[in-house]
């Protein structure tokens, strides 16, 4: 078994990834293989709604962190997202990335565990949380598993 982690923060080992190395060491010990990927700095496209993928089975932009994490996905047993809070949400160019993934890509992901991280020094993390979890809450229960 083989668990996805997405650093959904720009700094690779800052508190998101330091929370993610928790995470995959606690699933290693328990004889899970884990492997964490960071979205980086690099801007990220969002999601414009042409519907291309429901034809083509992904997304139309060929960026290669979109197809870094959804080669991952395809072949991952579960996945884990992390993110900073920022203003009392998600890191935006993570969103961008799971609005893309979980539309373009809901049949690699349907049935597979998920969960989500949230790290923040104030308040936000639950509205965050609650975002994060609303992917994988959403591939099943708004028809996005065909």
């Amino acid at each position: 078994m083989k668990v996805l982690l997405i650093n959904g923060s720009p700094r690779k080992n800052g508190n998101t990834g330091i929370a993610l190395s928790e995470v995959a060491r606690a699933l290693e010990e328990n004889g899970i293989d884990t492997e964490i990927v960071s979205i980086g700095t690099k801007a990220v496209q969002g999601c414009i709604a042409c519907g291309k993928c429901s034809e083509t089975g992904r997304c139309v932009f060929n960026d290669s962190l979109y197809n870094e994490i959804r080669e991952k996905i395809e072949t991952a047993d579960g996945l884990v997202v992390g993110s900073p809070v920022y203003y009392a949400g998600p890191n935006g160019s993570l969103c961008a990335l799971l609005d893309r993934l979980f539309y373009s890509s809901s049949g690699f992901l349907k049935y597979k565990p998920a969960a989500a991280v949230a790290v923040c020094r104030r308040g936000g993390a639950s509205a965050t949380f609650d975002r994060l979890n609303k992917y994988a809450y959403s591939r099943q229960e708004h028809g996005l598993d065909a």
